[in-house]
This record gives structure tokens, C-alpha cells and sequence, in this order.
């Protein structure tokens, strides 16, 4: 059976790799590198692990419109891109296409839409085709399912390399379904995104109003908040975690936790299919080692 559809969140990858990696380790014009270093070090770890069918690498904005002008305070905490970073943010994608990798560019959508989008396609179009998803963002959980795999970092003491969070793994760490995971962000919010959620509810306790509700409307239906439309409200129902406070904040922020629904939610972006491909590391040798990385030339070389 083939390997996953590998895809690949590259502004992670190269943010995550850009500040763990010591500026000393430079390039040929002399500039830190460990961005692009370590991005291709953890893309080749991933396909010795998985023997993927092909590699996407999922590019895109830093931040979607539609989410800024929904949210103004979406990634609006996050400090500007270093100078050094961007440089090789804008190198990746050659250097990435050199090693026979699909780069995919969500436009005005983010990476996270991009991954999303084609993991949906994949699975969608072969009943036997399975997707991995590497990433350490939350809302990408919602996409694990049956065929659908995340590949996150491995918590303290797991050792290297990524772990493969299923969905019993979705239910392990968050304690919801992957249909839940954007409504639990609605409710709790994600400090990452600058995503506020309703004050005063944490993880377990919209983990656990989810699970007595089933969705975001079922728990402000439950707490008597006014429908999508504008329609009254019922008479709380309190229980299950849901107390008089809390339906009292669900209430009053119902408008609030909806439209964090709708910043969370991953949408449909505009890319093209990817074909099945393989890794070239003589390609990728010639383009890493032009940039300055010869060690790592040498090893897909075989010389190191």
C-alpha cells in the first residue's frame, strides 16, 4: 500500500528551526541559515519515517484577510518576521521544489488552509489513499479522521522526531472529537492566534460542555444564549458543567464565541492537485549545497 500524502506547515517548520538552531551555523553569504536547515533535516526525517506517496510543502499569508477583518486581533500579539528569517522564508520555496517536493502557496488563505484543502482531496478521491499532516497548530486537529493523521512534535522525553496523533490521540490530548476541535477553540480560544474565547472557560470545561452538547450551538442553545439568526433564546439548562456563570458569559459573548468559530475554521484554498513524486536528493544536494549547507550536501550525497 502506498505511503500518506505528506503535508508540511513550512512557516512552522522555518520559524520553529529559525530559533532553536544557533545563529552561528551561516550560509554562503554569511547569514544565519538554521531556518532552512532545519526545515529540510525535519522534512527528510518525516520521509524516512513514512515513505510518503508525495510531499506537499503548504505555504501561505501570515495572517488570512477574512480572519483579520473578522478578528482584528488575529496573530496581531506575534512579532514582526526577524530580517534574517524572512531572507531565507523567501529562499525555501526553490529550495524545497530542488528536492522534488510539491510547494503549494495558499495565496491570501494560510498554510493551515492549504493542508487542509488537500488532505481533504486526497482522501476524498481514493477510498484507500491516507494523509499526514505535520504540524503543531491545534485547528489542524479537526482534520484527523479515519485516513487522516497529525504528526506533531513528541511531548518531554519521547525522544526525536514526530509522533502520529490519530483520533483517539485528538481525544487524548483535547479531550473532544476532531468534529469538535474548532468549536473548542470558539469556546476556549487559542492564546497562539490571539483567538480570545469566551472569558472564564478553559480546555476542560469546554471539553466538557461539548461533550454534554455535542457542538458550539448546542451549548449556547443550553445556556439560553439567542440562535444564529437572532431568534430568543430558551430557558438555560443548567448541568454538565454548564453553571449559572457560565451560561450567564455564554449569553452574553454568544456573538463572540461564533464569529471565533469562524476565524477558526479552515476554508477551501485555490491549489493545484499534487502528483505522485519522490524525493531527489542529488537535486536537493545541488541547491543546499549552494546556499552554503555542504554538510548536509555531503549526506544526501552519501559522503557524510
Amino acid at each position: 500500500m502506498p505511503g500518506p500524502l505528506l503535508l508540511l506547515d513550512v512557516p512552522w517548520l522555518l520559524y520553529r528551526a529559525h530559533f532553536a538552531l544557533p545563529s552561528s551555523i551561516a550560509g554562503a553569504d554569511g547569514e544565519p541559515i538554521g531556518a532552512l536547515l532545519g526545515t529540510v533535516r525535519t522534512i527528510l526525517l518525516e520521509v524516512q519515517e513514512l515513505d510518503p506517496v508525495a510531499v506537499v510543502c503548504a505555504t501561505g499569508a501570515e495572517e488570512a484577510v477574512h480572519r483579520t477583518a473578522l478578528l482584528p486581533a488575529y496573530h496581531a500579539h506575534r512579532e514582526p518576521m526577524p530580517d534574517a528569517l524572512r531572507r531565507r522564508w523567501e529562499q525555501a520555496p526553490d529550495l524545497l521544489r530542488a528536492f522534488g517536493w510539491s510547494v503549494r502557496d495558499g495565496g491570501d488563505l494560510e498554510a493551515d488552509d492549504v493542508m487542509a484543502t488537500l488532505a481533504r482531496r486526497h482522501v476524498e478521491e481514493d477510498p484507500d489513499a491516507t494523509a499526514a499532516i505535520a504540524t503543531a497548530d491545534r485547528d489542524l486537529l479537526a482534520c484527523v479522521g479515519e485516513r487522516v493523521v497529525a504528526r506533531r512534535p513528541p511531548a518531554k522525553g519521547q525522544g526525536p522526531g514526530f509522533v502520529t496523533v490519530d483520533v483517539d490521540g485528538v481525544r487524548e490530548l483535547l479531550g473532544v472529537e476532531p468534529g469538535q476541535v474548532t468549536d473548542l477553540i470558539a469556546l476556549r480560544g487559542d492564546p497562539s492566534d490571539g483567538i480570545p474565547g469566551a472569558p472564564g472557560i478553559g480546555a476542560k470545561t469546554a471539553a466538557r460542555l461539548l461533550a454534554a452538547h455535542g457542538d458550539l450551538e448546542g451549548v449556547l442553545r443550553a445556556a439560553g444564549a439567542p440562535g444564529p439568526d437572532g431568534e430568543p433564546g430558551g430557558a438555560p439548562v443548567h448541568g454538565d458543567g454548564l453553571t449559572p456563570r457560565l451560561a450567564a458569559v455564554l449569553r452574553e459573548h454568544a456573538a463572540e464565541v461564533r464569529r471565533d468559530r469562524e476565524v477558526a475554521r479552515l476554508v477551501e484554498a485555490d491549489v493545484e492537485p499534487v502528483a505522485p513524486g519522490t524525493t531527489d536528493r542529488e537535486g536537493g544536494a545541488a541547491a543546499a549545497e549552494a546556499l552554503g549547507m555542504t554538510r548536509l550536501a555531503a549526506e544526501l550525497r552519501g559522503e557524510g
